[in-house]
Parts: C-alpha cells; structure tokens; sequence
C-alpha cells in the first residue's frame, strides 16, 4: 500500500531572471519524499491492480528494447502513457541548411511528450491533494532575509576569508546559490568583497575601508 498523502510539499528556487525589485524569480518544485524503483511498483500493481508478480518488471524490460530499436531507426512511438521520438542536436551554429552535414548532426536522446490521459492520471489535484511549502530552508529563499546572510557570512568566516563549502553550511543554500550569492557581494564599482582563486578554490574576502575605490 502507497504510503498516506494528504499535501504534496513544494520548495521554490531562483530562475536565472530577475524581477522588478531586482531579487531572482522563483520557480516551484515538488519535494520528493519517497522513491519507487521498479520492483516496488511491480510489486504494488500485484496486489493492487490484478498482475502477477514480475509482470511489470517483464512488461518494461521488453518495452525498453523493442522501443529502444525502433528509436535508434528514427522512428517515433504512441502509447498511452505518451509519445517518444529520438531527439537530436547541431554541432556547432548554423543559418544555411546547406552547409549542414550529416556529422553535424548528433544523438542527445529521448524526447518524452505524455499523452492526455497519463497527465491526468498523475493530477495530484484530482485526487484530493493540496500543496505546503517544504519546512527546512532551501533554494534561496534564504537569500532575501539579509540578517540570516549576514549572520551566516560572519560564521563562514575562517582566517579572514569565505569559502563556498562553508557557507553552504552555514546558510543553508545550495552550491550553486551559494556562489551566487557570494559573487554578487563582489560586483560593482562599490563591492565590499573580492574573489581570489587559489589552486581550484575561490576564496571570498571582504574589503578593508582603506582599500576601497574612492
């Protein structure tokens, strides 16, 4: 039996783009709370959906190879679950079709568009789910609270510097957030910071007042 959910928890993370108070976008995502390898769900359909056990793991394995085939010919497949065609890409930019050759063009892999039915079949609104916010700090939500950054850059601070590890750690933010976060503090003509690279690791270390531009 499927474990009990009542509310499917989200956690918002910056967009490259920015809005109008200068701050990153958010977009949502689920928080995935539990993985369900093939054999669980082979298992659920046996008790819950009238299969025998090893059917469904069978039914894929066969799935994956026939139309593993037929993708690697080009072709592109309808089930019910949703449309599958190989999917490709340039090596290189290109405005004449011309000048294209067939080297330029490589494999990238499989395009997946699900069919109607399985999205509505997946519709966690249908079934009477409602949605809460993720309860630990994630993204950058963290990021517009400038008390907690400055709370967390002093306790980054080792030997008169900051890493990206340790301010991970000490914000809560992920890698990718977090050198965000610390390289924005070093643009401008006002920066109060300044990046180094030493040996494959950035070090952030703030400016001293006789150092700064006039």
């Amino acid at each position: 039996m499927l474990p009990y959910v009542d509310k499917i928890e989200f956690e918002l993370l910056p967009r490259p783009t920015k809005g109008e108070d200068g701050k990153p976008l958010l977009y949502v995502r689920p928080v995935t709370q539990y993985k369900f390898d093939i054999d669980y769900i082979d298992k659920f359909c046996a008790e819950y959906r009238n299969t025998k056990r090893g059917e469904i793991v069978s039914a894929f394995n066969t799935f994956m190879s026939a139309a593993g085939q037929m993708l690697a010919s080009g072709f592109r497949l309808e089930t019910p679950i949703g449309t599958f065609a190989p999917k490709l890409k340039l090596n290189g930019d290109f405005t004449d079709p011309k000048k294209v050759k067939k080297t330029d063009v490589s494999y990238v892999g499989v395009e997946f568009v699900p069919s109607k039915q399985f999205q509505k079949e997946a519709d966690c609104s249908q079934r009477g789910h409602s949605f809460k916010v993720h309860s630990t700090m994630v993204g950058n939500a963290q990021m517009h609270d400038q008390q907690a950054m400055s709370n967390a850059l002093q306790l980054s601070m080792f030997e008169g510097h900051v890493t990206i590890k340790t301010f991970m750690l000490k914000s809560g933010l992920k890698y990718n957030s977090a050198k965000r976060y610390l390289d924005s503090l070093c643009e401008g003509d006002d920066a109060h910071w300044k990046r180094v690279k030493e040996g494959g690791v950035t070090f952030y270390y703030p400016i001293e007042p006789s150092s700064e531009k006039p």
